[in-house]
């Protein structure tokens, strides 16, 4: 009866800012009996967007004018994993208003990528990473092997003319240096593309190879590939979490985390060890603080592991203060390329913003905006850094997700909110998703749709409504944007394979097969 009679004020309110009762939109009712003004008073004119619109017509005669056409000296790929174009746009909202540019988008060519895996409609971060850093196609969940390797192959990887070679491996081979960021585990699956060879992305640790069925010592798992083998082995920069994956069962990490090897290895002395042994400078991290130490501009290698799992959402670095001391995006990227800009012949440098993608999955739709905009600060840190003249900077995404913007909300409102009543005289939030655990908030089993309210969408911990429960939502088959600045840029207009990505960066680079 209560929830009855909330529903009804509900609808009364909303009614009286609509005095003749019609709706505002054939499909949707505004529940804001208040007023909403125009936000910027200097759109209604009609001069406003002329003006706009001579100051891009400028901006792109004077691209035209001036195409560059230098070799890039550096290369920084950026990969906003799960960062559809949807995503980019509520970002911009997040950032202040509709209006408002997402720093990557202020670049001045943008192209779109195709997607898919060789046999899946809707991709994952394995097959991805290796088209958009290998330049090849492959099944779903395999990395840096092509689609001659099925999912699960024991001895698929091991077939040298099955490999895929990355664009790091091409750097090294032409004498500049390589290194990856990422906010996941480094040996999760986008960041393995830089270096490894495998037919599961699952198999982050020996103990996941033996419950795959396969023999660990013939088949490497992906940790091991990172500081046994030579792509790995010859990363300047490793920046991210997984300590779990690089520790045995027995041993605890600093942070008192159990490892979850089993073959009684411990790789992050192994790496030490090396570097010892090749009689170069290298520091090993595990904290914001200890990164802080580190004298950037005398270490020749860095391996910075943050966390025993991934890196907190940037957003919870925040609101949980204890986890400010974990780095930001920003500050590997920058700590990256101080380390990496030692090398007079270049670098090409992979840095990924991964909790975007899990964010979704959870369909924690703030925090994947939140993270999506330290991305986008990163990305301006790294410009900062660099000369448009010898760098040529990436920005993509791996896959999309099904988030989607809808209803017809006023400028003013925000993007986390409620849109408008539906047809069930019940609210309904600007943002969902097509599937995931989102379904349980949206849905009450013994009374239909839920009476959703402002203050339940402001916790960083609601979980979006989504039309089908599952446990983790899924990824989308979208296109998603390519957005480019510096030498070749112009290369990354128009729409393509993913996996010619890695081509046009060779090609401005002039490294690698298409040099």
């Amino acid at each position: 009866m209560a929830k009855r009679f909330i529903l009804l004020l509900f609808v009364a309110i909303s009614l009286s800012g609509n005095a003749s009762g019609q709706r505002d939109h054939p499909r949707g009712r505004s529940f804001d009996a208040e007023s909403h003004p125009i936000k910027h008073a200097e759109e209604q004119q009609t001069q406003y967007w002329v003006d706009k619109a001579q100051e891009k017509l400028l901006s792109k005669l004077a691209e035209a004018q001036s195409l560059s056409t230098n070799k890039a000296k550096n290369v920084i790929m950026f990969l906003g994993d799960g960062m559809s174009v949807h995503t980019v746009t509520a970002t911009r909202n997040l950032l202040g208003d509709s209006a408002e540019q997402v720093f990557f988008e202020g670049f001045p060519y943008t192209g779109l990528s195709k997607t898919y895996c060789i046999n899946r409609q809707v991709a994952d971060s394995a097959c991805t990473a290796t088209a958009y850093l290998g330049g090849v196609k492959a099944n779903y969940a395999t990395i840096g092997v092509n689609a001659n390797v099925s999912r699960y192959s024991c001895d698929g990887a091991l077939r040298e003319e099955d490999r895929v070679l990355s664009i790091a491996q091409w750097a090294q081979a032409a004498g500049k240096d390589a290194g990856l960021v990422t906010t996941a585990r480094v040996t999760h699956a986008s960041p393995a593309g830089v270096y490894a060879h495998i037919a599961d992305r699952n198999w982050e640790n020996d103990y996941e190879v033996a419950n795959g069925g396969c023999d660990p010592e013939q088949t490497i798992d992906i940790a091991r590939q990172l500081v046994e083998q030579p792509v790995g082995q010859q990363l300047k920069v490793i920046l991210g979490g997984g300590r779990k994956h690089f520790i045995d069962t027995t041993v605890n990490d600093e942070e008192g985390y159990p490892g979850k090897r089993t073959d009684g290895r411990h790789l992050i002395n192994s790496w030490l060890d090396q570097k010892r042994q090749a009689n170069v400078s290298a520091n090993y991290v595990w904290s914001r603080k200890g990164l802080s130490l580190v004298d950037l501009d005398n270490t020749d290698y860095l391996l910075g592991l943050f966390a025993n799992d991934h890196l907190p959402y940037n957003g919870d670095r925040h609101r949980k203060r204890s986890q400010l001391a974990d780095p930001s995006l920003s500050e590997l990227t920058e700590a990256a390329i101080k380390v990496l800009s030692r090398n007079q012949e270049g670098f090409f440098l992979f840095v990924e913003g991964a909790r975007i993608d899990m964010a979704h999955h959870e369909t924690y739709a703030r925090r994947s905006l939140e993270d999506t905009a330290e991305f986008a600060a990163a990305v301006q840190k790294a410009r900062e850094m660099t000369s448009e003249e010898d760098t040529l900077i990436v920005v993509t995404a791996d896959h999309a997700h099904v988030m989607s913007i809808n209803g017809y909300p006023y400028r003013d409102q925000e993007i986390f909110g409620l849109a408008q009543l539906a047809d069930d005289n019940l609210p309904y939030t600007v943002l969902s998703y097509a599937n995931g655990p989102g379904y349980y908030s949206a849905y009450n089993e013994a009374e239909g749709r839920t009476l959703l309210q402002e203050k339940s969408v402001v916790d960083s911990d609601f979980r979006y409504p989504t039309l089908a429960p599952l446990d983790s939502e899924t990824h989308g088959g979208d296109d998603v944007a390519v957005y480019a600045s510096g030498p070749f840029a112009q290369y990354f207009s128009g729409n393509y394979e993913q996996s010619n990505i890695p081509a046009l960066m060779g090609r401005a680079a002039g490294i690698g097969p298409y040099a």
